[in-house]
This record gives C-alpha cells, sequence and structure tokens, in this order.
C-alpha cells in the first residue's frame, strides 16, 4: 500500500511540475481526448463523483485547456471538448517519457 501511495505521490508532482495539471485533471483530458462528452460521461469514464468531476472542468476551463459548449438538441445539456491548448498538452503528455504506475496507465490512453 506503501508504495502505491508513493507512487501516486510522485505521478502527481511530475505532472503538476511539468504540465501544471492535476492526475485528475490529466485523465480528464485522456477522457475527453478528441470527443465532445457531457461532463457525466467524462466522470462515469474517469470514475469521479460528478461534483468532483464539476470542479476538475473548471479548473480546466480556467487554465483554457477545455471548453464548454451547449448541446445542439437539448440546450440544457452542456459538451467539453480540449481547446487547441488542451489537444497539445494531451499530446506532449502521451509522447513525453513521464512514469505513470502501471495500474493507472490505462485511464492515460
Amino acid at each position: 500500500m506503501r508504495e502505491l501511495i508513493l507512487a501516486m505521490a510522485d505521478l502527481e508532482a511530475q505532472l503538476q511540475r511539468r504540465y501544471g495539471v492535476s492526475p485528475n485533471e490529466a485523465m480528464a483530458l485522456c477522457c475527453i481526448s478528441e470527443d465532445r462528452l457531457t461532463a457525466s460521461k467524462i466522470s462515469d469514464n474517469v470514475g469521479l463523483t460528478p461534483s468532483n468531476m464539476s470542479k476538475v472542468l473548471r479548473s480546466l476551463e480556467k487554465k483554457g485547456l477545455v471548453l464548454r459548449s451547449m448541446g445542439d438538441s437539448d440546450r440544457r445539456q452542456m459538451y467539453f471538448a480540449l481547446s487547441d491548448d488542451g489537444l497539445q498538452l494531451l499530446r506532449t503528455i502521451k509522447t513525453e517519457d513521464i512514469e505513470i504506475p502501471e495500474f493507472v496507465r490505462p485511464l492515460f490512453e
């Protein structure tokens, strides 16, 4: 258990230092990728509660990495897509050599 906690702390530090994002933000970027998804779909895929996902998406919006738009048929529905900066950051994260613990690697693919 100690190794797991240390590995996650190291991953969090690397993501913050290199890219300015938390692990949850990085997982949300990976989940959205080149799609346009609802917050609930992102939340389901990432495994965060809707409340936590809302905070993550707000943070990504403030950083200019995610764009919010209304649904075409249902204007109450909000969709999220990566901005150009978000796409570029995701490509950088995926191509640079960052040590991601094996057990969370599928969330970043």
